[in-house]
């Protein structure tokens, strides 16, 4: 459930038309509804109210400091991929001991900033990057809290691209070999070895390869208490989908309840680590129609949106739907939406059968408030849209457009050139 909806043939977000902010704040801008976060955050935890858990939101999915604080003051973690995650996650409020840091290239400087905040859990996913770490902890002079992320070679049935848990994926230890990866890291002396860490793939919808994976994982979790490891967290990660078009995902209850039953009494404390199933359908990407463009063989609706600014259709060839803002009855067509840039990448929807609109017109972009904005870029040296936050009748710009001066800070001429 969200809270975009039309009222009197506008759409709004909550109680707000979303034409008032284009009005307002321009085009290309992304919109989030404070509602829908909140929402989707507690439906999520209170799946798991059955048991110790942690939620961590995945910061990857959208790292806005206004959305990261929205879960902070809901009492939830975050799951980082980079020592930037923990900057933004740090100055959004977190509890550092809410923090775990995953991610297979972390680098010693990020290693040090975590330690010294003091986070939860690094999830390890190399035997050389545990030795790294245990260098880092001891010229620090601290122990670093560790589990290790397994392999469980679990086909999650989703785009390869955002599938983590098979065999030739870059992600995590061989399960199989993991046992012996433990007593490694148990005998490395400024390593605590504190959980075991599993994530199989993002926008999974149907709940059978989280059971599979889980399944394993309890057979590793034996094999390591008999070795006297004592195992306090399973992380299971995150991935569960969200509709884009016509997907079934489960809800959080069915899928919590599998879970919940698959971990027949262990006694862990469970880590989550979603991202997309909360903020997904919790934001919108508005743009503006500048060109009808139609040839003999096709048509093109040109907006002012593109690629730089979400780059999952042309990545991954993903659905995302389209509405025009004003509510359209009548003739419609069928056309490519597509951007500026020059790639012929550059789209929002393919052979898409919509309202046909004019110059002028706004259209939303649909189920974009994930991997959307945190995934944008300058390219073509196009400036990264504006962020708005929406609670009720009231609307808040919680990242400024770019301007063209940002564009080039930092940026130098050498003496030699001038």
């Amino acid at each position: 459930m969200h809270y975009f909806e039309y009222r009197s043939g506008e759409l709004h977000a909550e109680g707000v038309p979303v034409r008032r902010i284009a009005e307002e704040v321009g085009t290309p801008t992304y919109v989030y509804s404070l509602a829908t976060l909140r929402r989707h955050y507690q439906i999520f935890d209170q799946a798991f109210a059955r048991l110790p858990h942690l939620v961590c939101f995945s910061v990857k999915a959208n790292s806005n400091l206004a959305v990261l604080r929205v879960f902070v003051r809901a009492g939830g973690g975050f799951d980082i991929v980079s020592g930037g995650e923990l900057f933004r996650a740090l100055k959004a409020g977190a509890d550092p001991k809410k923090i775990v840091f995953s991610g297979v290239g972390k680098r010693t400087d990020e290693m040090e900033d975590a330690l010294r905040a003091g986070i939860l859990m690094f999830n390890v996913e190399s035997q050389q990057e545990l030795r790294v770490l245990n260098e880092v902890a001891r010229s620090l002079g601290k122990k670093a809290p560790i589990s290790l992320r397994v392999n469980p070679d679990v086909d999650p049935r989703t785009h390869p691209y955002i599938s983590t848990g098979m065999k030739k994926s870059k992600f995590g230890i061989d399960i199989k070999r993991s046992v012996e990866e433990y007593k490694k890291a148990l005998s490395l002396s400024y390593l605590e070895v504190i959980g075991v860490d599993c994530h199989i793939g993002s926008q999974l919808t149907s709940i059978p390869p989280f059971v599979d994976a889980l399944e394993r994982v309890k057979l590793l979790l034996g094999a390591l208490r008999t070795e006297g490891c004592h195992i306090r967290y399973l992380d299971l990660g995150g991935g569960l989908g969200i509709r884009y078009k016509d997907e079934e995902p489960p809800h959080p209850d069915l899928y919590a309840e599998a879970i919940i039953r698959g971990l027949g009494g262990l006694n862990v404390i469970l880590i989550l680590e979603p991202g997309r199933v909360i903020v997904g359908n919790a934001g919108i990407l508005v743009t503006k129609v500048l060109y009808l463009k139609e040839t003999e063989d096709k048509k093109f609706v040109v907006v002012d949106g593109a690629m730089n600014d979400l780059i999952r259709p042309a990545l991954y060839g993903s659905y995302q739907g389209i509405l025009p803002v004003e509510e359209r009855t009548g003739e419609t067509m069928v056309a490519d939406v597509v951007g500026p840039i020059c790639e012929s990448g550059d789209f929002f929807a393919k052979d898409r059968e919509i309202p046909r609109p004019k110059p002028g017109d706004l259209l939303a972009v649909m189920s974009a408030g994930a991997y959307g904005f945190s995934m944008s870029s300058n390219y073509n040296s196009r400036a990264k849209a504006a962020e708005v936050l929406v609670d009720g009748e009231s609307f808040y710009v919680v990242r400024e457009r770019e301007s063209l001066q940002d564009l080039i800070r930092g940026e130098a001429i050498p003496s030699i050139l001038h």
